[in-house]
């Protein structure tokens, strides 16, 4: 078992932390040397003081057409650590007219500052899980701190700013841009995607858990909540608190030793 170590980046909307990457702009050697070097997912706190920008990642498919060959897409989730009243995602396109936006008309609204009457507005709060389908225009909103898991690619499209004099990306985030997929924003007890499992428990005392995935799976687990040990049964022990992040075989057992409430998310890749 390994106690990762997050990276963080200073941002102009506040502060993104790597918590799981082998990636090479946030490459962390220890976890590499765990995982390997090629390990498909990429794990952060992201913590939006002001909103990001609104954006788009490709899929697997366009991120190589697009970028070339070894470039892979950006599937993603986040799931709500803290959230300030009224706090707001931006989660897809909406219908202005009872019809959905074209990709004319999506590069005349942002060459003309007007995106915003496409973009759907939702209020979330701690708790909630969003799952971000590769071609999904989002953004997230000030006041908030998300846990975000999602394919390793740092592939990003800006199609809009909200002011800000930085790069705007007309025709790539456009020429990737879908909407469907979407689910519901809901509580996270289960999920599963062609690139992602999740499972969050929560527990009180003692709580031991085991995957049953291949002998050399790595899994990640991620602490939303409580303070305690883990130990697993590489014979290896920490004391953990709130947002730590611990890599693990899925061949191994680890156990929660814990005075207190605890509530933490299971990361496994497929």
């Amino acid at each position: 078992m390994l106690k990762l170590t997050p990276i963080q980046s200073d941002k102009v909307w506040g502060y993104e932390q790597w918590i799981a990457s082998v990636h090479p702009n946030g490459f962390q050697k220890d976890f590499a040397d765990f995982a390997g070097t090629n390990y498909p997912l990429l794990v952060k706190v992201i913590q939006a003081d002001e909103s990001l920008s609104v954006q788009v990642h490709p899929d697997d498919e366009k991120a190589v057409e697009l970028e070339g060959e070894g470039n892979r897409g950006k599937t993603e989730c986040w799931y709500v650590l803290e959230a300030q009243p009224g706090a707001r995602l931006v989660y897809g396109l909406k219908s202005h007219t009872g019809v959905m936006p074209s990709k004319e008309q999506l590069i005349c609204a942002i060459k003309e500052n007007r995106l915003e009457q496409f973009l759907n507005f939702v209020e979330v709060k701690k708790g909630d899980f969003i799952f971000i389908p590769a071609g999904t225009v989002h953004a997230i909103g000030g006041g908030l701190r998300l846990m975000e898991v999602q394919q390793s690619c740092d592939i990003t499209y800006r199609m809009y700013d909200w002011g800000r004099p930085r790069e705007i990306h007309v025709q790539k985030a456009v020429e990737v841009t879908k909407n469907d997929g979407l689910n519901e924003i809901s509580s996270l007890e289960k999920f599963s995607c062609p690139y992602f499992n999740l499972e969050r428990k929560v527990f009180g005392g003692n709580y031991s858990y085991k995957n049953n995935g291949d002998l050399n799976d790595t899994v990640l687990v991620f602490i939303c909540a409580g303070n305690g040990t883990i130990k697993s049964s590489d014979g290896k022990s920490f004391c953990f608190t709130k947002e730590n992040i611990f890599a693990f075989k899925a061949c191994q057992e680890v156990t929660f030793e814990s005075s207190e409430n605890c509530e933490v998310i299971f990361i496994s890749a497929v």
